[in-house]
């Protein structure tokens, strides 16, 4: 194969998506193997496929996002959120906090945020910002429809109340659920981010990301919270140095601006 350096700038002037930015030998295994899957011999070829082919393209995209979500995901944590996090949001901010879930996915975190807050105030008092990189998650999410390994572990009252059963193994979100989220698309490396927020959400992505660019990210993160706001990362993902960001720990991964 040709040089990954000159395809990792390729595709940056392809799609945006700036490879430097991740941990190179995991990343670039994964292309390898994406590559060869493809029947491709080359990194120039592969481009020149991804130039060509939409269908392509897209499928690299989503595979190079890694995109793995679930509704409720690692519900001791959401057990937090709900005792602690939002009233603490509420009592500082008031009843209309603002909260982006950054590297959406298809979606099942955002809802879940929309399901959550829908215990403390009226629907038409909630709004999340959903952002991904990824075209293909974002059609997904805006559409609403999941598999039942995506919402099994929601807690059954609110599968009952919020999704319309479908198929054996297919459910779809209710509308006035989907009404509360605005999804966009957005490059965490790249794109302006959302301002004023009380908290954030960006779990299991900046795990792919070099220490340089991840802790690029948590500072622009840090930038855009506002005072004493909620920085919600992955299982994985604790800010090792976070008080030279200006974070303080508050419970496991969750952390707040300082």
């Amino acid at each position: 194969m040709s040089d990954y350096e000159s395809f990792k700038k390729q595709i940056y002037t392809l799609s945006s998506i700036d490879l430097d930015a991740y941990k190179e030998k995991q990343m670039k295994r994964r292309i390898d193997s994406l590559i060869a899957k493809n029947g491709f011999k080359t990194y120039d070829d592969y481009v020149k496929g991804l130039k060509t082919d939409k269908d392509l393209y897209d499928a690299f995209i989503n595979y190079l996002t890694i995109n793995v979500s679930e509704f409720w995901r690692n519900p001791e944590q959401w057990a937090i959120l709900e005792k602690d996090i939002i009233p603490y949001l509420m009592k500082k901010d008031g009843k209309n906090i603002k909260i982006w879930s950054a590297a959406c996915s298809t979606g099942d975190e955002p809802y879940s945020l929309v399901m959550l807050l829908l215990k403390f105030v009226p629907l038409n008092q909630i709004k999340i910002i959903a952002t991904d990189i990824d075209n293909q998650v974002l059609e997904k999410a805006k559409m609403g429809v999941y598999s039942y390994n995506s919402v099994k572990g929601l807690p059954k009252e609110l599968l009952e109340k919020h999704f319309t059963k479908l198929t054996a193994t297919s459910y779809k979100i209710n509308d006035d659920i989907k009404s509360r989220v605005e999804f966009k698309k957005h490059n965490l490396l790249k794109d302006p981010y959302p301002t004023g927020c009380s908290m954030i959400v960006c779990r299991n992505v900046v795990i792919y990301f070099t220490d340089e660019a991840k802790n690029e990210v948590f500072k622009k993160f840090h930038s855009v919270l506002k005072p004493e706001g909620v920085l919600f990362v992955g299982s994985t993902e604790q800010i090792i140095q976070s008080a030279a960001i200006g974070f303080k720990p508050q419970y496991s991964f969750f952390y707040i601006k300082q």
